[in-house]
């Protein structure tokens, strides 16, 4: 069975059959880097990273290029307003978004583009555009002649005629210089005090739909597999990627077109024009914040085309989701060896790159014939709660009976199973000893507490030990008192 995906092109579902067997061009339209990433970015880019490593999964060689558009209007203004430059805005945002993917469990690219970066490629690309008589300078500019390119509108589905009767006045109001109020701008003559580029059409900068048209043509060629972003770039970005890379190069720019869904607030687009955003590390920052996996579970439970509520009730419930995942992710850390494992105290222990799964199990063909069906993520979390579930009420049988009623070899597979297919969707545990106990008390901590209560008992200071006990419990830490004067506990 094939993957299948929808095409924004085609408006339906299509297997997918890449232009070379076996492996896979990517492009995804990044951030404009004025300002920290909010929540609507972060859906973007943990949806395209999760499609990039199901592909991977199912044996694909994925070539995965994301771009930065750091020349743009927003950046120019942020700038005036620091007074600073384009290229300190852009280079302090950029970074920030990258810290903002690796806390968000996001892989890097394979490779980061630029604007700045092309521009040879951008200069040659307009060149050929106006040699073949589909963009005309006009007074420092260089504008695109959208009449000129007969499939304008066939990936937003929008036809010319109807957005000119539809705009009446405000069509007119256009600036003059245009041949028609469609045309946009590929090249923008420089402004008093602004940067600029040299170009045959005089000092300027690139206009946004070009960049991502040359950026595309540099590092992955004429034809890829796969464009992806948000759906509010259907149009006019997308749509003059096409018209801009097809009519120079005579070639489809893309196989497949996929668009993610908006994060809403209160029913509208989350967007920083509207001021109703929450930046990634506001979120991860804020006190009592969830756990950047609880966010991440938050945005894969829903049909990644579809828009998503973003509210203080759907994080607090994905933080509660993910705690019965997480505690299915660490099962064989806390159970393995009691378990009899005998590789639970290798460094290797618990790393899916380690494991072997069967692909012919129920639970993998359940996730498989899930995530093949357009990529759905829900379908294939549905699956990872069912074993993890399984492995909670296991691990509680063994916490207060000192044993499982499922054989331990059966309990290897499952955590096993669990831990690749949740890879796949980007979501991974450490254990408390090794990670860092933010907000909480690592193992040792416990352990010295625990030791304490202990000298409590013994001195019949039980006052005390009902505190050490109920601190503990108020750090979600549950004990429990064996004879012979033996606590365990666990999360």
């Amino acid at each position: 069975m094939s993957v299948v995906l929808y095409n924004t092109l085609t408006r339906q579902k299509e297997p997918f059959e890449p232009l070379e067997p076996g492996r896979v061009k990517i492009y995804c339209c990044g951030v404009t880097v004025y300002d920290y990433s909010h929540l609507g970015h972060a859906r973007s880019s943990i949806v395209w990273d999760t499609v990039r490593r199901y592909l991977m999964w199912r044996g694909y060689a994925v070539r995965y290029v994301q771009n930065f558009t750091d020349i743009d209007d927003k950046i120019l203004n942020r700038a005036k307003t620091e007074h600073s430059s384009m290229q300190t805005v852009a280079e302090r945002y950029t970074q920030a978004y990258l810290e903002d993917m690796v806390r968000l469990n996001v892989l890097e690219a394979d490779e980061y583009t630029y604007a700045t970066k092309t521009l040879d490629g951008i200069q040659r690309l307009i060149g050929e555009l106006e040699q073949k008589g589909y963009a005309y300078p006009a007074a420092g500019d260089v504008y695109y002649a959208v009449r000129k390119f007969d499939g304008y509108g066939k990936l937003s589905g929008r036809k010319l005629d109807d957005m000119q009767a539809g705009a009446s006045g405000r069509v007119a109001a256009e600036d003059s210089i245009k041949h028609d109020p469609f045309d946009f701008a590929l090249w923008k003559g420089a402004k008093d005090g602004e940067p600029f580029w040299e170009s045959p059409w005089g000092p300027g900068r690139p206009g946004w739909h070009i960049e991502c048209s040359a950026m595309i043509r540099d590092r992955l060629g004429d034809t890829i597999d796969i464009h992806v972003g948000g759906s509010d770039l259907v149009f006019p970005h997308h749509e003059n990627e096409i018209a801009q890379s097809e009519a120079a190069t005579g070639h489809p720019l893309s196989r497949y077109w996929m668009h993610n869904g908006m994060v809403n607030v209160g029913g509208e687009k989350m967007s920083k024009s509207l001021g109703n955003f929450t930046t990634i590390r506001d979120l991860l920052d804020a006190p009592n914040a969830p756990d950047p996996m609880a966010v991440r579970l938050f945005l894969l439970q829903g049909s990644y085309r579809k828009p998503v509520d973003f509210t203080d009730e759907a994080i607090a419930a994905a933080q509660t989701s993910w705690g019965t995942l997480k505690d299915g992710l660490l099962f064989g850390h806390q159970y393995g060896a009691k378990l009899g494992w005998a590789d639970a105290e290798d460094s290797a222990f618990g790393d899916p790159a380690a494991m072997r799964i069967d692909r012919d199990s129920a639970p993998v063909q359940a996730f498989q014939t899930a995530m093949d069906d357009d990529f759905n993520t829900a379908g294939g979390l549905a699956v990872l709660f069912e074993l993890a579930k399984e492995l909670r009420r296991a691990g509680n049988l063994i916490t207060h009976t000192g044993k499982a009623d499922t054989d331990s070899a059966t309990l290897r597979q499952q955590w096993q199973t669990l831990v690749c297919l949740a890879q796949v969707l980007g979501l991974e545990a450490q254990p408390e000893a090794e990670a860092s106990t933010e907000g909480g008390l690592s193992a040792s901590e416990i352990e010295a507490l625990l030791t304490q209560r202990r000298e409590a008992r013994a001195a019949k200071d039980f006052a005390e030990g009902d505190r050490i006990r109920d601190l503990l419990q108020a750090s979600g830490i549950t004990l429990i008192d064996k004879p012979g004067g033996v606590t365990e506990w666990h999360r």
